[in-house]
Order: structure tokens, then sequence, then C-alpha cells
């Protein structure tokens, strides 16, 4: 079995218009590019088209650090175009963002370790000194910060993570059970590229303690929701969702115990799809290509 070739992947979304299928997919042939992904899709009620396409490198007569360039020239003025370039042989660096629950980051390590999650994982970072071991099984450094109980240091804190992020090149961050509120300046510097994952089913039972909202309300089914995070709580662009039955016979227990198992999933799904380069973000809104 051979490795696959290298591709370029191209995400973006502009006003709909006629012919920007034709223009793009020219572009990349003329140049010799072998397409082997297109998804399209139209949002007609913001008059929005959207696409996902990608191409193998091998052969394609414009040099990889010259594409965005091009892309840029020729067609983002032009179709007043958003977009986003990526490569499929640059794994991006996340940062796992962690506090004392253990479930979501064993889940995403294992992925990892299997093979599973194509890329890379230089830190593990904490506010507790909980789940070094687990950092330890997996051979990834893990750091601490405390934060006070008045967040007076809070400043301080997200100074030293920021520069620890800066150092170790990170593209994004996952917040596995990451039980703090991530400000402003951390959101401004990684936009759409900080995932959450929320022990319900948004935009049900937001904050604090949602499993015993969900008892106390009485549903019949609860959820968790994977989405990027922004300076408004749990409201940012939800990626993925799933949700599972429960009766009257659950108690506020039982429900974080089921609970527990879709948030693995769900933020699994999400991490998975993010590293892909399959979502775009529009309008508080994710698009997402099969």
């Amino acid at each position: 079995m051979t490795d696959k070739k290298p591709t370029a992947i191209l995400l973006l979304y502009c006003p709909d218009k006629q012919g920007i299928i034709t223009e793009v997919t020219k572009f990349i042939t003329d140049n010799k590019g072998n397409i082997v992904y297109l998804d399209q899709y139209v949002d007609h009620h913001d008059g929005v088209f959207f696409m996902r396409i990608e191409w193998e490198l091998e052969g394609f007569l414009i040099p990889r650090d010259k594409i965005n360039e091009y892309i840029n020239t020729l067609y983002a003025q032009r179709y007043d175009m958003k977009y986003h370039l990526y490569f499929s042989d640059i794994k991006p660096r996340m940062a796992l963002f962690v506090s004392k629950m253990s479930h979501c980051l064993y889940d995403l390590l294992a992925r990892y370790n299997a093979g599973e999650l194509d890329c890379e994982i230089p830190c593990i970072v904490s506010n507790h000194e909980d789940l070094r071991y687990v950092a330890e099984q997996f051979n990834i450094p893990y750091y601490v910060w405390s934060i006070k109980k008045d967040h007076s240091n809070k400043d301080e804190v997200e100074a030293a993570e920021m520069e620890l992020l800066k150092k170790e090149n990170i593209d994004f961050i996952v917040l596995a059970r990451y039980m703090q509120i991530v400000t402003e300046n951390m959101i401004e510097a990684y936009p759409n590229r900080i995932i959450n994952i929320h022990h319900s089913f948004l935009p049900a039972f937001i904050g604090a303690k949602p499993y015993h909202q969900a008892w106390q309300r009485g549903v019949k089914i609860i959820g968790a929701t994977s989405h990027y995070v922004t300076t408004e709580l749990d409201a940012g662009p939800i990626i993925e969702q799933d949700v599972v039955r429960i009766t009257h016979r659950d108690t506020p227990e039982t429900l974080v115990l089921k609970g527990k198992d879709l948030e693995k999933i769900v933020l699994s799904r999400a991490v998975k799809k993010h590293i892909a380069h399959k979502i775009l973000s529009y309008n508080n809104r994710t698009f997402i290509f099969n």
C-alpha cells in the first residue's frame, strides 16, 4: 500500500455568483492539478457559496509557496472571497487543555496513539496537577498553571499559556473538559481554532451542571455538543452533536455517566473534522463537508 500523495485543500466562501466553480477548477486543471475532491453548497437564504476542493500537488505547475498568492490575486477580490489554503502533508499541531476529568483526554490520546488523529500534540495544559499521570503515560509534556479562586492571576496565567502556544507553534486548541472560561485575548488569537465540548445539547442547559439541569427539567434525551469557542459562553458555531435517551429511572449521577460516553464521541468527531479541514464557519454557523 502506497502513501497518499500530498494535496492542497482550498476552503472558500463568497457571494454566490455564476462561474465560480468553473474558474477555480480551470485554474487547477490548467496548471496540471488532479482534483481528488470537490464539494459545494449554496445557502440561498443568504446568497452565499461554499466550496471545498482538493487536488494533488504532484505535477502541479505552480510552486506550493506561490499558490496562495495566485488565488488571492485571481479570485479573492474579484469574487469577494474568503478562503483558507491547507496542505495535507503538514500536520496541524494541537494543544489539549484539561482540568480534572480524564475521559475526553484519554479518548483523544488513545485515538492519537492509534493513528486516528492526523496531527501532532506537543503539549497538554492544565490548571491542576491531577492528570499529569495521563500525559506521562503518553509521553507528552504537561504544563500546569493554577488559577486562584478570585482569578486575580488570570492574566498572568494566560500570558504564560500564550507564550507556550507560540513556542510550540500551536495551530488549534481543544478544551477537553477544561473548566475555565477562555478569555477574549486567546479567542482572538485562535479564531475558530478553539474547540470545546459542552455536556448538553446546546442551546439547552448552558453553563454549569447541565446534567442536573436536565434531570430537574425531566427531559427524555440528553446530549453533548462540540463547538468553536467565542466570547459568548457556550454559543459558538456548533461542529458536532449527539444524544442518548434517558428515563425517569435515571438520576443526575447516571446522566453524568451516560453523558461522558457521548462527550468523548462528539469531541473526537469534531476534532477529526477540524484536522481534515472540512469545516467552514460563517455567521456563527458551520458548514461541514463530507
